[in-house]
């Protein structure tokens, strides 16, 4: 075993999921593209696999397993599929292992064992249409009534806030400001379909990239949120944000590791079968560069998303320099090296046959979503300030 399968459980996960990625993902990845459209299908399939809930409790219908294994899961799926990734992501990290963390034992038992299986499709509501870095400058209130919460606002870009185009998802995580002041100010509240009230917004057409997720914006007009649906207490919403934010930023840049690894793969393949000038691509230099830079920038990446992975506990929090850490580096060395791949192909590197316009095209995404990279420089330069030795 090795720092990337640490166990023999982890290799058979792995070898499971690239197994089914051959088989299901990569066939279906350019049509949903093209379409934006998520396969719902497909998503189901892998919770039969008992990957929707990879992080969780076995008693709740989940896998039981670890951040390494949830690393594992995104790196293969975003190999093929980085749109059908980010809405798994959005499910499993977001909404099932958020809740699982900083839910109670009666929210577990009511709706974890249908989200680990697929049967609803969940999603995590914090970003609006004026506050996404600035979490806490959020205009989402939630004012109490009686033993009820009343809910009004909207969110904006929400990962399978819609699962069509008129079909909203079935049950999301909700920042909200409850009052109180700074940190205390956030409440975390479960709304589900058919909450009155409740609706979709827009469904975002025309993105770059990441089609094959849908991205919403969800309306609350006076929803009534009962108070068997507020996840911990009034006021302590930001702690249960950063719990999960650690395990949201590591599995991101899992997604970039996914798109490094097949743009190198891709690469690699082309140089040895493209003949110029009666001998292969890979023979001159220039190609050269491109193809040795990026397999050593992505193993790189990948050697700091796992050893992060191996030292992350998943109901706790405390490593967000490294979670922002390897976030920020995997995210632009994904996007570069399939640039590279797209300059190594050439006219063919522009088109679809090949893979890595699409991987290009959503690798951009993980820049900007989850927290900027921006936010990323903020937040470890903070966590640095006074550490004169590194460990």
């Amino acid at each position: 075993m090795d720092l990337f399968n640490p166990t023999e459980e982890h290799l058979a996960l792995r070898e499971m999921v690239r197994d089914f990625v051959e088989k299901e993902v990569d066939p279906q990845a350019e049509h949903h593209d093209r379409e934006e459209s998520f396969n719902i299908e497909l998503f189901r399939k892998v919770g039969a696999l008992g990957l929707l809930g990879i992080t969780v409790d076995e008693r709740w219908g989940g896998a039981g397993m670890d951040a390494t294994a949830a690393v594992i899961v995104h790196e293969e799926l975003s190999a093929a599929d980085p749109g059908f990734c980010l809405a798994f992501l959005a499910h499993s990290m977001l909404f099932v292992n958020n809740l699982s963390v900083n839910g109670n034992d009666e929210q577990r038992a009511r709706l974890l064992p249908d989200v680990c299986s697929g049967k609803k499709i969940g999603g995590m509501c914090m970003s609006e249409p004026g506050a996404g870095t600035d979490v806490l400058g959020m205009r989402t209130t939630a004012v109490q009534d009686g033993e009820d919460w009343i809910l009004n606002g909207a969110k904006m870009w929400i990962t399978n806030g819609a699962v069509s185009d008129t079909e909203l998802g079935d049950v999301f995580l909700v920042y909200a400001n409850t009052g109180g002041t700074g940190g205390k100010s956030l409440s975390l509240f479960l709304v589900e379909k058919g909450m009155a009230g409740f609706r979709l917004g827009q469904k975002i057409k025309g993105k770059l990239g990441v089609r094959a997720s849908t991205t919403a914006e969800l309306v609350f007009d006076n929803v009534r949120v009962p108070a068997c649906n507020v996840v911990g207490t009034q006021g302590n919403a930001v702690r249960s944000m950063m719990r999960n934010l650690e395990i949201e930023r590591l599995t991101l840049a899992a997604m970039s590791l996914g798109i490094a690894r097949r743009s190198v793969e891709v690469m690699i393949r082309y140089a040895n079968e493209r003949q110029a000038f009666g001998q292969p691509l890979n023979r001159f230099g220039q190609i050269q560069r491109h193809i040795a830079e990026s397999y050593a920038e992505y193993m790189a990446g990948r050697c700091y998303v796992y050893n992060t992975a191996q030292n992350l506990a998943l109901d706790s929090f405390g490593n967000r320099t490294d979670s922002d850490g390897v976030k920020l580096y995997c995210s632009t060395m994904g996007k570069n090296v399939a640039d590279r791949a797209i300059q190594v192909l050439g006219g063919y590197g522009y088109v679809a046959e090949y893979q890595v316009e699409r991987l290009w095209r959503d690798a951009k995404l993980l820049e900007i979503g989850g927290g900027t990279n921006e936010a990323h420089q903020k937040n470890m330069t903070r966590d640095l300030v006074g550490r004169t030795i590194l460990r």
